[in-house]
């Protein structure tokens, strides 16, 4: 009977293991031949080379990087890129005015003709990734930095030598290892297509990280190139990219249990991160941003309820504030209800028991954990006030304006040829108009008085700036006399003083400028204060971080260890899931346009329903997209994803896309920190309801033609004969 336990017992360890590698982890496309076992195993039918080839088409091909912060794919021969609706906001909200509200109404353009360029925006594909870790540790050991530098710098010029293509060198695993990756990048890239934000927000901050979820979040854009197909600046005449690859849109539809890929380029996850580690972010960084961020948005929506031309320009700041401020309180209820700081801690204690059990090791590693804890302990004093100098000192816009005016300074300082400096003044007069297009000086004057009052309430005077000197009493009154001094004086709050200026630039002219001066010497006295102790810090922590991943690569030798995300490519596997959220309750896999009917709040600009989806919806009018009398809007599977995954593509076992990512879960918003294989979910809108919201809702039928459209019978019709062909047996 004993031996019987311990063999049911190791039965339910390996499978739980191969649970968990199912579906956590974010891996490199270059090296998915070492998950390719696992990845059959769950029903996937392509090959590594289907996923990832440098001489062949390639799924890889059809990913773009959206914008620099955000992911896309390729669904048509003629360039067509979908994301998410909230990617795209900015550039729904830039073509944007109260005479054409397409944040409100939408847009569909009927021809590449009428397609919106977007200045600013570019795509980027990856050519392909190499592995250059040799060469990097090679420089690395002399611990020279500059010889690691100009390796580094080696590399990337030799990758792209006599090409238009960019490369850029990563390390990963802390700098245990470094890949050279090489992109191509365009910049002629329009806007195609938009749901109104009554779909493409649906459920707005109340089911932000929520599930069950009804959002339509998603948006088109194309991309375009050169008459030879090279990138080429935005002109009339460019024509659109013919892709190396495309993604085929399945119409077959998900069930449960079905195999699911993501591909995209995941931003920051922290899952090394010591106990300590988690405790600072937890207690300190994140509480504070909370803080912070909610009066933000305080100040914001009281001005954008009062104006619809102030909604409009502030609709992506407001959105951008407040996505994060919900993820950093989820984050924490995470943390503290999932004990993940006591798990990391038992997971110290065991690694520390390794160490000790070898005394190679225990020379190596022996006072790791101790000295995570020194580091900590000095980072504390000035964790706080540096998030106080982001998120509060530095976040009305005239400060981090005149923040960034010293490059310009700098260039107005140095002995330049006029003519570099005329260059440099008209990119600079182009992103001032591009500003001031979405600013409002009264409520950035608002948000500086709230701001500047919580610095002074909350951070140590040992790290207020000599502004401050003159506030001996903390009334709300003191702050508003310094913001107002600031804003009636500066020219950094109206485009027309800043046009003046750059009409004939000085140093001297930024020198007296009030706005200008406050900025400058807020940073400095700060990096005075406490740049030697925070330098010392992440240079104690990078060096620390890199001797324990490399323990913990020799710990799991043998074993596939994924790196964090560092915002390059990466592949996630998986399958689609409900879960169990808490104690009685189970959440299904799937959400429908009935979902959409039933939160309908006409009081609630988050629940607004469009008239022509609600006439759609009682006429049962459904099209071929109807599944059991009705539409599928969105379902969830278990692939690791996180920000910078938002609308990355979710593919079937054919390659197929049957959705774009779009967003996490509440119940694991401690996911970047620690992945929770049994509540982590992927939460994706269905193509199906895409393809819904373009052809019935919109009529933009151009848009369903040119892409090549799966039909669930012909999928069928392929798995039958893959069943069909005789198995080898040994």
């Amino acid at each position: 009977m004993f031996k019987r336990v311990i063999c049911l017992s190791f039965i339910f360890l390996t499978c739980f293991q191969n649970l968990v590698k199912a579906d956590e982890g974010m891996w490199l496309p270059l090296l998915i031949e070492r998950n390719f076992e696992e990845m059959e195993r769950l029903g996937i039918k392509l090959t590594p080379e289907d996923i990832y080839s440098v001489n062949n088409s390639s799924i890889k091909d059809a990913i773009v990087n959206f914008g620099g912060f955000c992911t896309g794919e390729i669904v048509s021969d003629q360039g067509l890129i979908l994301t998410n609706h909230h990617c795209g906001y900015e550039s729904i909200q830039t073509h944007s005015s109260v005479e054409n509200d397409y944040l409100s109404d939408g847009f569909w353009a009927s021809s590449h003709e009428e397609e919106k360029f977007t200045e600013g925006l570019s795509v980027t594909f990856l050519v392909r990734m190499e592995d250059v870790t040799s060469e990097v540790l090679a420089a690395a050991s002399s611990g020279d930095e500059q010889a690691i530098q100009a390796v580094t710098e080696e590399l990337e010029s030799k990758a792209v030598e006599g090409t238009h293509y960019d490369a850029e060198i990563k390390d990963f695993y802390g700098g245990n290892e470094y890949y050279l990756f090489v992109y191509e990048t365009f910049e002629d890239v329009r806007l195609v297509g938009a749901p109104p934000s009554s779909i493409g927000k649906f459920g707005g901050d109340t089911d932000n990280w929520m599930w069950p979820r009804h959002t339509g979040d998603f948006a088109f854009f194309r991309v375009y190139a050169g008459p030879d197909g090279k990138p080429a600046a935005y002109d009339p005449d460019n024509v659109p990219l013919q892709p190396r690859h495309h993604l085929p849109v399945s119409l077959k539809g998900v069930e449960k249990g079905d195999f699911t890929m993501v591909l995209g380029y995941p931003g920051n996850t922290q899952r090394y991160l010591t106990s300590e580690g988690l405790r600072e972010v937890v207690e300190l960084k994140n509480s504070a941003r909370i803080k912070i961020r909610e009066k933000r948005l305080e100040v914001m929506k009281a001005d954008m309820d009062a104006s619809e031309e102030i909604r409009i320009k502030y609709s992506p700041k407001y959105y951008q504030v407040s996505n994060y401020y919900k993820y950093f309180i989820g984050q924490n209820q995470g943390v503290k209800r999932l004990n993940v700081i006591d798990r990391k801690k038992k997971e110290e204690q065991a690694f520390m028991e390794w160490v000790q059990a070898d005394e190679s090791r225990k020379g190596k590693y022996g006072n790791l954990m101790d000295n995570y804890e020194k580091i900590y302990d000095a980072s504390r004093e000035v964790t706080v006030p540096y998030v106080y100098l982001e998120e509060a000192l530095l976040a009305p816009e005239v400060m981090l304006l005149a923040y960034q005016m010293n490059e310009f300074y700098e260039v107005l300082s140095a002995d330049l040829d006029q003519e570099i400096i005329d260059s440099v003044t008209a990119e600079l007069r182009d992103e001032m108009r591009d500003h001031f297009k979405n600013y409002n000086a009264p409520t950035d004057r608002n948000l500086m008085v709230a701001l500047f009052e919580m610095y002074y309430n909350d951070v140590d005077k040992e790290f207020h700036p000599s502004a401050f000197d003159k506030i001996k009493k903390n009334t709300t009154k003191s702050f508003e006399r310094l913001a107002d001094r600031i804003f009636k004086k500066s020219m950094l709050v109206s485009e027309e003083k800043v046009n003046a200026f750059l009409d004939n630039p000085t140093a001297e002219a930024l020198e007296k400028d009030v706005a200008f001066q406050l900025a400058q010497t807020v940073i400095q006295e700060f990096r005075e204060k406490a740049g030697p102790v925070l330098g010392g810090v992440y240079m104690a922590l990078g060096q620390q971080e890199r001797v324990y991943l490399s323990a913990l690569k020799q710990l799991k030798e043998g074993k596939n260890m994924y790196p964090d995300a560092n915002f390059s490519m990466r592949l996630t596997y998986g399958t689609v899931q409900s879960y169990y959220p808490r104690d009685g309750v189970k959440y299904l896999h799937g959400t429908t346009l009935r979902g959409i009917m039933e939160k309908e709040d006409p009081d609630s600009e988050e629940f607004i329903v469009p008239a022509k989806l609600k006439e759609l919806h009682d006429n049962n009018d459904f099209g071929r997209y109807e599944s059991d009398g009705t539409v599928p809007v969105c379902f969830i599977t278990n692939n690791d994803i996180t920000g910078g995954n938002s609308g990355s593509p979710v593919i079937n076992a054919e390659g197929h896309l049957i959705g774009t990512a779009f967003d996490g879960n509440w119940e694991a918003m401690s996911g970047d920190l620690v992945f929770e294989p049994e509540l982590q979910r992927c939460i994706v809108t269905d193509i199906r309801y895409v393809l819904f919201i373009v052809d019935k809702f919109a009529g933009a039928t151009h848009l369903i033609e040119e892409m090549t459209l799966i039909e669930a019978d012909e999928e069928a019709e392929v798995e039958e004969m893959e069943e069909a062909v005789p198995q080898e047996v040994d």
